[in-house]
């Protein structure tokens, strides 16, 4: 394989998997196709449709990777499994995974670091593929016993997947918490669901969810359970949901 073919994936595929491909194809290179990446939109799914399965569609469609990895299992969602279908089906070199391994592989740090959010989610995410990207040497945003706004080392939280518009993670501060799916890669078992709907009671925390995905039910029903601010986004957040997040933080 030569340097130009591109592999693509989404989600966390099976480690086993992705290993096998780093040594079969030692000079490709990796794309996450769930990130927005400028690609222009096509139609083939419906209008109203979870806008990370659309940046798969429309990346893979606009790229053209010579391989795809595919998580299609409880690691990542049907929408992932029919995604898979439609791109094999249009004639893509797809390889399904399934990554629902329940035992713990790394311990629980970046999530709970002092580090700006943003970077916790891509240093998580980026560990997908190189593992090695969880090797930090960080101090741990600890809970302070009254833990409020008023209080500079306040710990609130962020509950969920890597929103298609990341901008929203520069409003929290450097001592938020990640829980959610982000939380479950990071601990290397992404369909852990009972990590997943793991949340300190003690931090007030955001529940976030992409418009249109089954995980929504997930964050509104803990939102409602911890007194959360439950927000969906479809595309970019506006400056509504922007000033109910910072609102919410602020009183809290």
């Amino acid at each position: 394989m030569n340097q130009e073919q591109t592999i693509g994936f989404w989600g966390y595929p099976k480690p086993q998997i992705i290993e096998q491909t780093k040594r079969k194809y030692p000079n490709a290179k990796w794309v996450d196709l769930d990130i927005e990446l400028g690609a222009p939109k096509t139609n083939i799914l419906p209008e109203s449709y979870c806008k990370i399965i659309r940046n798969i569609i429309d990346n893979t469609l606009f790229l053209h990777p010579d391989l795809i990895l595919a998580p299609i299992g409880k690691d990542k969602c049907d929408s992932g499994w029919f995604a898979s279908k439609v791109l094999a089906d249009i004639g893509f070199n797809v390889i399904q995974t399934i990554f629902e391994d329940l035992e713990p592989k790394r311990e629980i740090k970046v999530s709970k670091s002092v580090m700006s959010l943003y970077d916790k989610v891509t240093t998580i995410t980026d560990s997908i593929i190189e593992p090695e990207k969880l090797n930090i040497q960080a101090d741990f945003a600890k809970i302070p016993d009254n833990n409020t706004s008023k209080n500079p080392l306040f710990t609130p939280g962020f509950w969920g997947v890597p929103p298609n518009d990341m901008e929203i993670l520069k409003l929290f501060p450097d001592t938020t918490h990640v829980y959610g799916w982000i939380r479950c890669v990071e601990a290397g078992t992404p369909a852990d669901v009972d990590l997943e709907m793991y949340v300190n009671p003690n931090v007030p925390t955001v529940f976030y969810s992409q418009a249109f995905c089954s995980k929504s039910q997930l964050a509104k029903y803990l939102a409602d359970k911890y007194n959360g601010l439950y927000i969906d986004i479809d595309d970019y957040a506006s400056n509504s949901i922007k000033a109910k997040i910072e609102a919410f933080l602020r009183l809290n």
